[in-house]
């Protein structure tokens, strides 16, 4: 029987949110606790990488970190970014975001419909003339670079910010009693296991959102319980009301 699960997101924002929905209608408890956090570069760091930001004429967001740690480092380093910088983010809600740092126009801010990559390099490519700076975590791969490269786009990959493990307290370890864990990412996994090295599943069911996550859920055998999004699940909440009523 699942009472108690461990949602390895920060606690959402909104009381809206569907999770305190589910809370009421399975009669379950659902903890907020991220196992990573997010750390900016020192501009100190930063300027080992030997980019310039004036040097590019436009911003490729791939999250909202990247927005913050790219208007972080400008200050830091008492830069002013252009009136006329160019903004690409991989969808709405990330482009929304800029406006915490910056008049939000249109005419200068782009995004895709998915949250893909995949679906902002064709809005890109009608623009092969800027110059594009892509700011990135310290875990990443070359997907980005690999696509701009297909392109032939103007463009410079730099680290901005990084993934460390959010580590467990010696209570929080002594009184780890979820009956599900869900997880949003592979770093989410690997950090569960850095904190319980000795981790046996059990009964313990596991729910992933995305394709990445599940696969690292089954190469530190694991196994898998939960997987979103599908066609007939888009988020993670829907997939879970299924599950809870199937598995009561």
């Amino acid at each position: 029987m699942i009472k108690k699960i461990l949602v390895s997101q920060p606690k959402p924002a909104s009381a809206k949110s569907p999770y305190y929905d589910i809370e009421k209608e399975f009669n379950v408890e659902c903890v907020f606790r991220p196992f990573f956090k997010v750390e900016g570069i020192t501009a100190k760091e930063f300027r080992q990488e030997r980019i310039n930001l004036l040097d590019y004429t436009a911003v490729v967001f791939t999250s909202r970190h990247a927005v913050d740690n790219y208007f972080k480092l400008a200050k830091e380093m008492r830069i002013t970014i252009p009136e006329d910088m160019k903004y690409f983010c991989v969808i709405e809600t990330v482009a929304l975001y800029i406006q915490k740092y910056v008049q939000y126009r249109k005419r200068k801010v782009f995004f895709g419909s998915t949250g893909k990559i995949n679906d902002l390099i064709p809005i890109m490519a009608k623009h092969k003339q800027e110059k594009y700076l892509v700011p990135l975590s310290s875990v990443h791969n070359d997907d980005v670079k690999e696509l701009l490269d297909a392109k032939k786009l103007n463009h410079k990959e730099c680290v901005m910010y990084r993934t460390v493990s959010n580590d467990f307290t010696e209570e929080e370890r002594k009184s780890f009693d979820y009956d599900m864990v869900i997880f949003f990412s592979p770093t989410g996994v690997k950090a569960l296991k850095a904190n319980f090295p000795g981790f046996e599943q059990g009964d313990i069911k596991i729910g992933v959102f995305g394709p990445a996550t599940a696969k690292t859920i089954t190469d530190e055998n694991l196994r898998l319980d939960l997987q979103a999004p599908t066609p007939e699940f888009p988020s993670m909440t829907s997939a879970l009301r299924d599950f809870l009523k199937k598995n009561p």
